[in-house]
Parts: structure tokens; sequence; C-alpha cells
């Protein structure tokens, strides 16, 4: 194989967004894990069900691509935490939901500004007009990666 027909890292977008998103999420994490005792996955698990409460697992799996055996064991760890509840669903009694509990929305209550602040101080390095098309083109590639995708 000669040289050319190589894949360079440095410049191959999957491996790139793969290291970003990694580094970006310990440096929030660096806010949380130690002060609050939370893993990233429960953050982020938190973080969703504090923006659209009332998920169930696989719903939370579907929206955040994390993968079925890591949410259904980070959501065991929080609901034995007491940073979760398990509750019926109101319109479907078969199905099972989750929400935050009071020390759930507590923590994301507290987290919550940590993480803002964090993305503030990461985008700064970019004027207003690049972040909104940063933003863009994320939901663009957002999209092609799921029409790219094999079916499930």
């Amino acid at each position: 194989m000669e040289n050319s027909e190589l894949l360079n890292l440095e410049e191959f977008l999957p491996y790139r967004l793969s290291v970003l998103s990694n580094t970006v999420s310990r440096g929030i994490a660096a806010a949380y894990v130690d002060r609050f005792g939370l893993s990233i996955r429960e953050w982020r698990i938190i973080a969703v069900l504090g923006r659209y409460p009332g998920l169930s697992a696989a719903e939370i799996v579907k929206l955040t691509e994390m993968d079925k055996v890591a949410v259904s064991r980070a959501v065991t760890r929080l609901t034995g935490k007491g940073r979760l509840k398990r509750s019926l669903s109101v319109a479907d009694k078969r199905r099972s939901v989750l929400v935050l509990s009071k020390e759930g929305k507590h923590l994301f209550d507290q987290i919550s500004p940590l993480a803002k602040s964090y993305e503030e101080r990461l985008l700064k390095c970019l004027p207003r007009e690049d972040q909104d098309r940063l933003s863009e083109m994320l939901d663009n590639l957002q999209k092609q990666a799921k029409a790219l995708r094999p079916p499930d």
C-alpha cells in the first residue's frame, strides 16, 4: 500500500471528532466527577432527563447514541444512588420511564452552569458567526451520519 493511500488520522474527520468529543467530555467532567461522584455517562443521562423528563432507557439510547448496555448500567447506578426514579408511563402502563429524583434535579441544577461555563470558554476562540456556522455544520453532519448508518 502506498503512503498516499494510508489513512491520515490527523485529517480523518471521524477520528478528529472522536478525539475532540473525548477531550471536551473530560474537560467538563473535571468540574463534576470528583465533586459530585458522577461518571461522564451518568452526567449525560442526568443532563438528558433534566432537559427531557420521562424518557425510557431506550429513548435515551436513541437520543444520545450511547451504547445500550452502558446506558442500562448507568441508569441502574443512578437509580441505586437515588438520583433517578423509574415509574410507569401515564400514557402506556406497560412502558417504564425515568425522571430525575429530587437529588438528581439538584445535581442537574448545580452542574448545568458549570457545563455552560465550560462551553463558553471552549467557544471563546471562535467569533459568534463561526459558532453559529459550526452548530449548523454539526447538525448537517449528524443528519448525514444517520442517513448513512445501516438500519437497526
